[in-house]
C-alpha cells in the first residue's frame, strides 16, 4: 500500500504468526494488539515495475513454444513514494482455533507446544513481514508479564482492515473494524466486523 495504517492490521499480525507455525489444522485468531512505540511515518521511495507478465502468457509458452516472456526492468521501472511507519513495536496476544482440516493427529496441545518451542528459539518457515516482504519482522516470546505500553489514553484510529473473507472465491471481500486503542491496546475480541 502507498499509505500504511496507524498500526499493524490484525490480518498482518496473523500472517507473522503463520510465519512461524503455520498448518491447514489451525487458523490463528489475533485477540489483542498492544503498541508499545509511539506511532511515527517516515516517506521512502521504491523502485517498482509498472506491468506484470500475464499467466496467460507463461501458459502460452508452455503449451506451443512460443519465445519466453520477460519483462525489462530498465524500461518498465517506475519510483514510487510510500508513506509508512517506522521503529514499530507489537505485542500480539493471539490463540488458535482448530479446523476442519485437522486430521487423527492433529491436537491443540500438539500445536501449541509447537508454536511455543518455535517462537521461544526463533524458528520460522519463513521471514515474517510488516505487510511487504521488504519490511521484515522480528519476534520472540514473552514468558511472564507483558510490559506496558507508554502509549495513555483512548485514539480512535479510524475504519482498518480486519480480514479477507475467502469464503466465496468468486467473490472475495475485505471486512473492516473500527480500530480503538486503549493505552496502546486494541483488543480484537469483541469488535464489530464491517462487510
Amino acid at each position: 500500500e502507498r499509505v500504511s495504517y496507524d498500526c499493524i492490521t490484525p490480518s498482518a499480525a496473523r500472517g507473522i504468526l503463520d510465519a512461524i507455525h503455520f498448518k491447514p489444522a489451525i487458523r490463528w485468531v489475533i485477540d489483542e494488539i498492544q503498541v508499545q512505540n509511539e506511532i511515527r511515518f517516515t516517506n521512502i521511495r521504491r523502485n517498482e515495475v509498472d506491468s506484470k507478465i500475464l499467466a496467460s502468457d507463461g501458459r502460452k509458452m508452455l503449451t506451443t513454444g512460443a519465445a519466453p516472456s520477460y519483462l525489462n526492468t530498465k524500461t518498465s521501472r517506475q519510483l514510487r513514494a510510500s508513506t509508512i511507519l517506522k521503529d514499530v513495536k507489537y505485542i500480539i496476544t493471539a490463540h488458535f482455533e482448530m479446523t476442519d482440516k485437522a486430521g487423527e493427529d492433529d491436537s491443540p496441545e500438539k500445536h501449541y507446544n509447537i508454536a511455543l518451542r518455535r517462537m521461544r528459539s526463533g524458528q520460522c518457515f519463513h521471514t515474517p513481514y510488516f505487510g511487504c516482504r521488504e519490511f521484515p519482522a522480528s519476534f520472540r516470546l514473552i514468558d511472564g508479564d507483558v510490559p506496558p505500553s507508554s502509549l495513555k489514553g483512548e485514539v480512535d484510529l479510524g475504519y482498518m482492515l480486519y480480514d479477507m473473507d475467502y469464503s466465496d472465491l468468486d467473490d472475495i471481500r475485505p471486512i473492516f473494524f473500527r480500530a480503538i486503542m486503549k493505552d496502546g491496546i486494541i483488543d480484537l475480541r469483541n469488535v464489530e466486523k464491517v462487510r
